[in-house]
Parts: C-alpha cells; structure tokens; sequence
C-alpha cells in the first residue's frame, strides 16, 4: 500500500475543507509559525500550504518537498527565488479573496466618511440631541475621486464599486493600457494630491516599499483619507501617524503592518481617526472556503504531478536541476 504524502499546514484552513484535505495526505499543522518550527517540521514532508511568513531558508531544510501553496494570492511570504533554485513548484489561488477585499475597502471608506457606529454609540450613551449633530461634519462618497494604487484584480473590482457610487476614479500601475473604461491613468504625484481617498492594494516590491512616503502623504489633500490593504512596508508609517495626528487627513484604514502581530505597544493604538484591523481584508468565511478549495486542488495536482491550476513557477518543472 502506498504511503499518503504528508503534508504541513502552517495555519489551519477552513474546517470544512480541512477534514477533506486530511482524508487524502497525512496531514500536519504547525503548532506555531515561528522560523524555527516551519524549518523543523518541513524536514519530512511532501507539500506546504502557506499561511505565514516563510523564513528565508526554509527550502534548504525541506529535502522531500515536492509542492507550495500559497492560501490566497501574495507570494511575499515564500522565498521565490530560493523555491526556483530547489525547483520547487509554487502555486496561489488568484481571485480568492478578491471580493472580501474589496468590500472591506468600501467598509472602510464608509466607516471614516460616516462612522456609523460612532453615532450609534453617542446615542445610546448620551441621547439623541447628542448624536444627530454628529451627522453634520460626515460626507458621502458621490462626487469623490478615490485614486487606487495597484489596479490588478482587486483595483479593477473596486475602481467599478467606487464609479458605481458616483465617484471618479483615477489608477496607478505599471501598465497603463490595462486599466479598465473609466479608470484615468494618473502619475504617482497626481493621484496623492488629487484623490480623496487613496487605496493601496499594490503588492510590495523594491518599487513599492515606502512608495506612500511623507511627501506623498503630505501632498494629499486636506481631510483626504488613505487605506492601506497592500503591505505594511508600502507605507511610511511614521509620516502617516504624523499626518493624522495633525490632523492634516481626515482617516485612515489599516489592514497590514509594518510588524505583525501589531505590537501592543504600536504608537498607531493611539492616533485619531486611525481604523485599525488585524491582516483580515481578505478573510471572509466565504473566501476562507474559496481559498481553502483552492488550495488544496493546486496542491493535490501537483502532488500527482499533474498540471496545477495556478502554478506560479511553472519553469521549475523542465528546468535542469541547479547546481548552486
């Protein structure tokens, strides 16, 4: 009888999909993400879904490893290159979380423009002369420019949300002949000073980390709000902190951090008009499955050496084993 491959889950994944997963592989989860569990745990085993970030030379330590999933989209959490270099097969689940993503960009920009729950709160606690003037200093969304850094799969979604409100909508990306109708091209510099709310949902490269730097962030306009659901390093923290405490922007919404966890020390638990969330953009109960389902295909076909769906490196596959 041939033996099940073994797999390392380095977080769980969906409950319901997981008890699938586990009746076809020997299924492992990491007790912990730490660099030093990943390394020691993927010594004998034959695939990876990655949830956390991967130490930088986790590969040197994974002899049997034939398949890497992503759970989701961003490879920033698996080493490429050195995935290249073992000829090791990489795979994500583009589209996964697209629309979590985008909802929690509406979400947010609701949540600074209207603050609901805010009112809500004032209500209850000090009566409704108290509350109802509150409504006098929010704004609606029509007739707003929201500039979107990034305009892949999830910046095109949302550029069609935004332009559905009644808002223009200016993009920045490498390839401006993609963008979708209705989206304007706009240079870094003139979408930070002419956007309203700005969104970040690049992914992070050497072009992108601190690409939201003091300048541009004091570039924007007055009260202009900024939403970050790309990477922590895509910002300049500290400059935005600055700018809200100033009271230059009006809001601001982040996701992702610089350190993650976010420290329970982080000078951002302090700053006003700041919307704070733990990496969660992305994760719905609905995309959690998508994800999940995803996953665990791309991973089973290769597996069986069978083609994977969304295989990333597919070069690893024919290329002459690396000498280096």
């Amino acid at each position: 009888m041939t033996a099940k491959p073994r797999v390392l889950l380095t977080n769980p994944i969906h409950p319901d999909i997981q008890p699938k997963l586990a009746a076809q592989v020997d299924l492992i989860i990491a007790p912990d993400t730490s660099a030093d569990t990943l390394r020691r745990y993927v010594a004998d085993v034959h695939g990876l879904v990655v949830r956390a970030q991967l130490p930088a030379d986790i590969f040197d330590h994974a002899p049997h490893l034939r398949a890497v999933v992503r759970h989701g989209v961003g490879l920033d959490m698996i080493p490429m290159e050195a995935a290249d270099r073992h000829r090791i097969p990489v795979a994500n689940v583009p589209g996964s979380n697209t629309s979590a993503v985008v909802e929690y960009c509406l979400a947010a920009m609701l949540t600074l423009r209207r603050p609901l729950a805010a009112i809500d709160a004032e209500l209850r606690h000090a009566g409704w002369s108290a509350a109802r003037p509150l409504a006098d200093h929010t704004a609606e969304l029509e007739g707003m420019t929201c500039g979107i850094v990034g305009v892949g799969a999830i910046g095109s979604r949302l550029a069609q949300a935004a332009a559905g409100l009644g808002m223009s909508v200016l993009g920045l990306t490498r390839r401006p002949e993609s963008l979708p109708p209705g989206v304007q091209p706009a240079a870094r510099e003139a979408l930070f000073a002419n956007a309203d709310i700005v969104v970040l949902c690049c992914p992070l490269t050497d072009e992108t980390r601190g690409l939201a730097n003091a300048g541009m962030i004091n570039s924007m306009k007055p009260g202009a709000i900024l939403i970050n659901v790309s990477r922590g390093p895509v910002v300049e923290t500290a400059a935005l902190l600055d700018a809200l405490r100033r009271g230059h922007l009006g809001g601001a919404a982040l996701d992702v951090h610089d350190i993650q966890p976010l420290p329970a020390d982080s000078p951002a638990l302090d700053v006003p008009n700041l919307l704070l969330t733990p990496h969660i953009a992305g994760i719905t109960d609905s995309s959690m499955r998508r994800m999940s389902e995803g996953a665990i295909a791309n991973l089973l076909a290769l597996l069986r050496g069978d083609p994977a769906p969304n295989i990333v490196n597919p070069h690893v596959l024919s290329s002459p084993q690396s000498t280096s």
